[in-house]
C-alpha cells in the first residue's frame, strides 16, 4: 500500500514545475492585480472606488463599449467568412486542402505591429490602396480612414479570419458523408440539409470559436496600438496608458480596468459553455 502511494505521488512530480509556473506567472499576479484594484487611489482604502470611477467615467465607458462593439462585431463576420472558408477547405481536394490550410498557418501568425504596418502601406494617409482611389475616383478607399474605429474593425476581421478557420476544420471533419445520402434519400433539399442537419451538429463548435474569437480581439493589443496609439477609446489601451506613458502611474485604476477586461472574458467564456451544452444537448435529443 505504501508503494503505491509512493509510486502515485512520484507521478505527480512531473506536474510540478507546471504547477509553480501557474502559481508564479498567473495566480499570483492575478491577486496582486485584484488587491489593487480594490484599494481607492484618492483614499487608500480597500472598496469599489476605482470600479465607481471606471463606470462614472465618459472615456472609460466609451472604451468598454467600443471594445465590445469591435470585438462582438468582428467576431460575428470572422465566424461567418470563416465557416464558407472551412466548408471549402473541407470538401476541395487533399492536394488543395494542404496548401490552403498552409496558408492559413501563416496568415494566422501575422499579427501585431507586423500586420498594422502592412494595412498602413495598403490603406494608410499614402498607402497603394488610398492612392489608387484617388486616382480612379474610388470613394470607398479615397476616403477611408484606417487611423478610426473602422480601420480597427477592418484590421481584427482580418486576423479573426484565418484563427476561426483553422478552428473550424476540425469540427468540418467529423461531417459524414451517409448524413447527404441520407437526406438525398429522404428528398431534403441543400438548405435543409445545411440548416437542419450540418449546421445543429456543428454548433457547439461554431459557439466555442466565437468565443474564442471575442476574447482574442478584446484582449488584442500591439495591432491598435500601433494604428492608433491612444488616440481611440479601447480598454486594452486604457489600460496600457495606466502603467506607462502617462505622468504618474496609475495602478489602481489600471488594476481596475484590468479586472473588468478579465470579466467580460469570463462573462463571454460561461455564456459560450451555457449555449454550447444547450446546443449539445438538442443534438443528443435529435
Amino acid at each position: 500500500m505504501k508503494r503505491l502511494q509512493k509510486e502515485t505521488l512520484l507521478g505527480y512530480l512531473p506536474i510540478v514545475p507546471f504547477a509553480l509556473i501557474v502559481v508564479c506567472y498567473e495566480l499570483l499576479p492575478l491577486a496582486q492585480l485584484a488587491a489593487s484594484s480594490l484599494v481607492g487611489k484618492e483614499s487608500g482604502m480597500v472598496g469599489l472606488e476605482n470600479f465607481i470611477k471606471i463606470f462614472t467615467t465618459p472615456l472609460y465607458q466609451m472604451s468598454i463599449r467600443n471594445s465590445i462593439r469591435i470585438s462582438l462585431l468582428s467576431a460575428l463576420v470572422g465566424i461567418l467568412v470563416a465557416f464558407l472558408a472551412a466548408r471549402f477547405c473541407h470538401e476541395a481536394s487533399p492536394v488543395l486542402r494542404r496548401r490552403f490550410t498552409m496558408l492559413l498557418n501563416m496568415t494566422s501568425n501575422f499579427s501585431g505591429v507586423p500586420l498594422a504596418f502592412a494595412f498602413m502601406v495598403l490603406m494608410g494617409n499614402t498607402g497603394v490602396l488610398t492612392i489608387l482611389g484617388r486616382e480612379l475616383d474610388i470613394p470607398l478607399l479615397e476616403n477611408f480612414d484606417l487611423y478610426s474605429g473602422d480601420g480597427l474593425m477592418l484590421v481584427y476581421i482580418y486576423f479573426q479570419i484565418p484563427l476561426a478557420t483553422l478552428l473550424l476544420l476540425p469540427a468540418f471533419r467529423g461531417i459524414q458523408p451517409q448524413w447527404r445520402e441520407a437526406a438525398m434519400i429522404l428528398h431534403a433539399g441543400p438548405w435543409d440539409y445545411w440548416f437542419r442537419i450540418v449546421i445543429p451538429n456543428l454548433l457547439p463548435s461554431i459557439l466555442g470559436t466565437l468565443s474564442v474569437l471575442f476574447a482574442n480581439a478584446l484582449a488584442a493589443y500591439a495591432t491598435a496600438y500601433a494604428l492608433v496609439m491612444n488616440n481611440y477609446a479601447l480598454l486594452a489601451l486604457q489600460i496600457t496608458s495606466k502603467y506607462k506613458g502617462d505622468v504618474q502611474i496609475d495602478k489602481a485604476t489600471g488594476g481596475a480596468l484590468a479586472m473588468v477586461l478579465i470579466l467580460l472574458m469570463v462573462a463571454a467564456t460561461m455564456a459560450n459553455n451555457y449555449l454550447t451544452k444547450r446546443a449539445a444537448k438538442g443534438r443528443n435529443l435529435v
